[in-house]
């Protein structure tokens, strides 16, 4: 029996992103149909299988369809057919299902689009690759002197 993973949706004007929490995941097999059909497939570390798929609510790209895996999650970058905002992220008007929900870490509003281009260019997705996996011990820290130093010690 297959189970769903969690997937957080963001959208731009012109794509859609889906991020699917499954850590050190295996056999990642990504579809994407020109009518909006998106399937996702794969192993769990512990030899589960974890598959779901998704009727967009309008057409894409396959294309221009990318996939980036790190440590913690998949990363899919949808390119719209069409360029423009849409009502959901299901064609369906029935509530989505509890694993799939809003990425509010990647959310951007129609009006605030405009603003956050000059942060990333359309060519690279990059920007909204996890950082997660390349954490380093320093960040948040505040700088601590030397108290034996500063003592003469």
């Amino acid at each position: 029996m297959s189970r769903h993973p969690e997937v957080l949706w963001a959208q731009r004007s012109d794509k859609v992103y889906l991020t699917v929490s499954l850590p050190d995941a295996k056999d990642i097999s990504v579809k994407c149909e020109p009518e909006g059909l998106f399937s996702f497939s794969a192993m769990g570390v512990q030899g589960e299988s974890f598959d779901f798929s998704l009727e967009l609510f309008g057409k894409i790209s396959p294309e221009g369809c990318k996939t980036k895996v790190g440590l913690r999650n998949i990363i899919c970058s949808i390119q719209k057919e069409e360029k423009g905002w849409w009502k959901r992220l299901l064609k369906s008007e029935e509530k989505p299902a509890p694993y799939i929900k809003v990425d509010w870490n990647k959310w951007c509003d129609e009006d605030e689009e405009e603003q956050n281009s000059d942060l990333a260019s359309d060519d690279d997705d990059d920007a909204y690759v996890a950082r997660d996996d390349e954490s380093s011990d320093d960040e948040g820290l505040l700088y601590l002197p030397d108290l034996e130093k500063a003592r003469g010690n």
